[in-house]
């Protein structure tokens, strides 16, 4: 479990467990024959991207993401095998393995953290990481305070005593990967759907919504997914992939969508809406935001 902050206060927020009113109705007993409906959606099961693996449904086409945006970084997302298990942090395979359509290329590492806010932190700060924009890889723990990765890297490290966190210089310098990788843990113990909700801004309207968006419910319980791709026909109608870390820490993966077989993967949101529905949650009320 992850380590507790400022007491109770972040032991309540830093959960992506399911609430009784948010968690989906269980479809194990209908068996995976129950989601393997014929559809009339294309799976190219031998690609190994978001976009090539799943291409636009007949009718539509890829919403343009511009180059080196954080939409175009996770639609070229390289995916393992098709048909690879879900696997927790410890190795082994979680229960539910047939609500998933594709597993992110991406270690969970070997602690139980990078769960379900963790999962869109980690890939936004490889992301910016990538691109070099040092500056710009920064999240909030929950209480509010700030840890940059310009301080982790230069040696800043997190004291926590009681309801209070300081910061101070004890490491030499190391921009590594590597050590991105321990700034990143440090995040994902202190961080979550509180912090990532006051870290974003609202998205109000369906059509303004795009890939590396997210869908959350912040507290305790709290999760989020995100958009993990954006199709769109001439009309002007998207549908979306969606995707997700959990509890406990497990692989990243693209979501099927069991309440409309006829589109699996993809599903149809309406920003509006009383609620959505994923695969494995509820989202009750809607809160699309952006970076």
């Amino acid at each position: 479990m992850k380590t507790p902050l400022l007491s109770a206060l972040l032991f309540l927020v830093l959960s992506c467990n399911k609430t009784t009113d948010n968690s989906p109705r269980d479809n194990s007993n209908a068996g995976s024959e129950s989601l393997e409906t014929a559809t009339s959606i294309k799976i190219n099961k031998d690609k190994n991207t978001v976009r090539e693996r799943f291409p636009a449904p007949h009718g539509y086409e890829y919403s343009t993401a511009g180059p080196s945006s954080f939409a175009e970084y996770i639609e070229s997302f390289p995916l393992k095998t098709y048909g690879s298990p879900i696997l927790k942090y410890d190795g082994t395979e979680i229960a539910t393995q047939y609500l998933h359509e594709a597993i992110f290329d991406i270690d969970t590492g070997t602690k139980d953290l990078q769960q379900c806010a963790d999962a869109l932190i980690r890939l936004r700060a490889e992301y910016l990481f990538e691109l070099k924009k040092y500056d710009e890889i920064k999240f909030h723990f929950t209480s509010g305070d700030l840890m940059t990765w310009n301080d982790y890297k230069n040696g800043t490290r997190a004291f926590v005593n009681g309801n209070s966190v300081q910061f101070r210089k004890t490491e030499k310098f190391d921009d590594s990967r590597e050590n991105l990788r321990k700034y990143l843990d440090l995040i994902f113990t202190y961080a979550g759907t509180i912090s990532l909700n006051n870290e974003t801004k609202p998205v109000l309207k369906t059509r303004d919504l795009k890939t590396g968006d997210i869908l959350i419910t912040a507290g305790s319980p709290g999760h989020i997914v995100f958009i993990a791709g954006v199709s769109e026909n001439q009309k002007g109608e998207k549908l979306f992939l969606l995707a997700e870390g959990f509890t406990p820490a497990q692989s990243i993966h693209l979501l099927k969508n069991p309440f409309d077989k006829e589109i699996s993967p993809w599903y149809d949101l309406d920003v509006k809406a009383a609620e959505t529905k994923t695969a494995r949650y509820y989202f009750k009320p809607n809160n699309f935001r952006s970076f």
